[in-house]
């Protein structure tokens, strides 16, 4: 089996393993200029070389494996062998066996799923323990022999403080979240997680086994990772590298939609509408309300000849093409092209020949005459007109809109023209479906879509039309919605996004949130008004301690100042308003923030984790928003080891048990 030094001479052994595999790639970058062949092939030869070598070069620093199979007699495949797994596979010398196999491979499937009850061969299962880049420690499980207990070194690596970005959790992925990670890449899943659950973590580690099954497709089409905000794709931007994969976009929705500047706010009101899927339908009129039936034929100048297009088959023309459903765009150019081909007949009929520049010179004499007919189209000149209110041609929100939506989203002082518009950020989702009945976005292999339960009917519909021709991993948590057309059921989501047959799977048990924290957050759930289980801890450690004090601002130093005797990050969440008083009472008694001690308001503290937490004033926090116990929710289980509730007014009637009362 090996004892700790045989291990810590294995290590050394990977380590030279990834220095040869380095120095092999930078060799086959030099062998590649001067290959043979197209320069076409010579050019994605060189490009895929240096990608992998510099991927090495940059490879993070940490432990090259983190568990070992064995397998017995029983297994027929694997009959004997022994493999360890690790975050990336790692070539053996000479071409032999590899020394550590990814753990995305079949074989290390094994490693998450193996029981007990289920041994699938494996004799022995090792896991081992790291301080750093240095093995400390292995523990072993006997699984033929029924030896299955809880892992010491499980729960530390679950446990250990967080400090910096969100990390991957290769080491400690559990079968139901490995089933998750696994699944087919033609299946679109919804994930509903309570707090703690891994969701997020899942959705990255999915998208990086994807990337493993399924390169060569998913090189081709991509894969995209849509997260709530930046403060959020800063945390999670290590997790994708740290498993060997560069090339996902990860972004926002803002940033995704983002083709002109915010510089405008709505109205809540004017912004649930501007939401809502019925404006799919406004904007869809507004745009192909601008088609004109022909009454009049087509003129196109040729020399001294004039030829025409009848107005009978004009109409029958952008008649037919209308009824083939095709993007805005594409239609008005189908249109030219009958048109030219309807003129080309004539001439060819005459005699004439059409020659590549008599067509282009046709089809540039329809366009004026076309223009009037089919007009060119930009999504800020639709919108803009929609904006301005109801014109005398009509309006395309009547009928679809009450006339108090409608006045919520027009212009109280309708700008002079397009270019002096100011937009918001719900006019993005609407410029964005404009643009896509206008002309197809770019679509993607596999789409990952976190906190997802935010996301507006109009917004899904963006999703939507990048995943059209892929797959969905859809993450979030019906508990944790705070906008005002937040989801309450995953099915009706799931249909909005463009994949009703999508599994739903909930996970309830918190890997990150200790028991006493979820215990004091289960009970704003009922309160929430969505169906969700009750979330169960795998872990018994932890603190919560709930202090009344007199003076906010003192009690909450008083926290964070204690706080800072422990090891890993503190996180101080307040309702919006107190953010701004209680980082000046920190500063002021010379806590230095920006280190491992941050203040933050709530309405930010969504798919962030704290080691400790102290959250200051929940009433304040319930009453700042519509779906204030919500954000509430969010706010106590930001905490992986400690919470610190710290409020001066009463606490929340769902929080204020009596014997909750400090």
């Amino acid at each position: 089996m090996g004892t700790l030094d045989d291990e810590r001479q294995y290590v050394e052994r990977c380590r030279a393993g990834l220095r040869r595999m380095l120095e092999g790639a930078r060799n086959n970058v030099i062998v590649g200029e001067t290959v043979a062949g197209d320069r076409y092939s010579a050019e994605r030869l060189g490009r895929h070389l240096k990608s992998l070598a510099k991927e090495l070069s940059e490879e993070p620093e940490g432990p090259p494996f983190f568990g070992r199979l064995d397998f017995g007699e029983s297994s027929a495949e694997h009959r004997g062998r022994s493999y360890y797994i690790g975050r990336r596979h790692i070539t053996g010398e000479h071409g032999g066996p590899p020394v550590v196999i990814d753990w995305r491979a079949p074989v290390s499937r094994a490693f998450y799923r193996a029981s007990a009850r289920d041994p699938q061969g494996v004799t022995v299962r090792r896991r081992f323990g790291w301080s750093g880049t240095t093995l400390t420690s292995f523990e072993d499980e006997r699984l033929e022999q029924g030896q299955e207990g809880e892992s010491k070194i499980l729960a530390a690596e679950i446990e250990r403080p967080r400090v910096g970005p969100m990390r991957d959790i290769v080491a400690t992925i559990q079968p139901e979240q490995d089933d998750l990670v696994r699944a087919d890449l033609d299946s679109s899943i919804c994930v509903q997680g309570a707090p703690g659950t891994g969701k997020t973590a899942v959705g990255l580690h999915r998208a990086a086994y994807l990337l493993y099954a399924h390169r060569r497709r998913l090189e081709r089409t991509g894969v995209l990772v849509l997260g709530p905000n930046r403060a959020f794709l800063g945390y999670i931007s290590a997790v994708l590298p740290a498993l060997g994969e560069v090339d996902v976009e990860q972004t926002t929705l803002d940033r995704l939609l983002a083709t002109v500047p915010v510089t405008a706010a709505d109205s809540e009101a004017a912004a649930i509408v501007k939401h809502d899927a019925r404006m799919a339908e406004v904007l869809r009129r507004a745009l192909y309300g601008r088609i004109r039936k022909p009454v009049e034929p087509v003129v196109a100048p040729d020399g001294s000849y004039r030829w025409r297009v009848r107005v009978d088959e004009l109409r029958r023309i952008v008649d037919d093409t209308r009824r083939a459903s095709l993007p805005y765009g594409v239609g008005r150019e189908r249109v030219r092209a009958q048109v030219v081909a309807a003129i080309r007949r004539q001439a060819e009929a005459r005699g004439q020949t059409a020659t590549p520049a008599w067509t282009r010179k046709m089809a540039r004499a329809v366009t004026p005459p076309l223009d009037a007919l089919w007009p060119p189209a930009k999504p800020v000149e639709i919108l803009h007109e929609l904006l301005r209110g109801p014109a005398d041609a009509g309006d395309p929100a009547r009928g679809v809109l009450t006339e108090a939506e409608r006045a919520a989203i027009t212009w109280a002082k309708p700008p002079r023209s397009v270019k002096s518009a100011k937009w918001t950020a719900a006019d993005l989702v609407l410029l964005d479906e404009l643009a896509a009945l206008i002309e197809r976005p770019r679509g993607y292999g596999h789409v990952i879509v976190d906190e997802a339960q935010d996301l507006s009917p109009m917004e899904c519909r963006a999703v939507a039309r990048r995943s059209e021709h892929g797959s969905l991993t859809v993450l979030g948590d019906l508990a944790q919605g705070t906008t005002p057309w937040a989801a309450t059921s995953w099915p009706e989501r799931m249909e909005l996004l463009g994949k009703p047959d999508g599994e739903v799977i909930t996970l309830t048990t918190g890997f990150r949130v200790p028991g006493a924290v979820v215990e004091l957050a289960n009970r704003l759930l009922a309160a929430l008004e969505v169906e969700v289980p009750a979330t169960r801890s795998y872990r018994s450690d932890g603190r919560l301690r709930l202090t009344r004090v007199t003076g906010l601002e003192k009690g909450v130093v008083a926290a964070a100042r204690e706080a800072l005797a422990y090891e890993g990050s503190i996180g101080v969440i307040a309702a919006d308003a107190d953010v701004e008083a209680l980082t000046a009472a920190l500063w002021n008694e010379g806590l230095d923030l920006g280190g491992r001690l941050s203040v933050l308001p709530a309405s930010l503290a969504k798919g962030l984790e704290y080691d400790h937490v102290v959250v200051a004033e929940p009433a304040a926090i319930a009453e700042a928003e519509r779906r204030g116990l919500n954000r509430l929710y969010i706010a106590l289980t930001r905490a992986v080891s400690r919470l610190d509730v710290v409020h001066a007014r009463p606490l929340p009637a769902p929080l204020s048990r009596p014997e909750q009362a400090a």
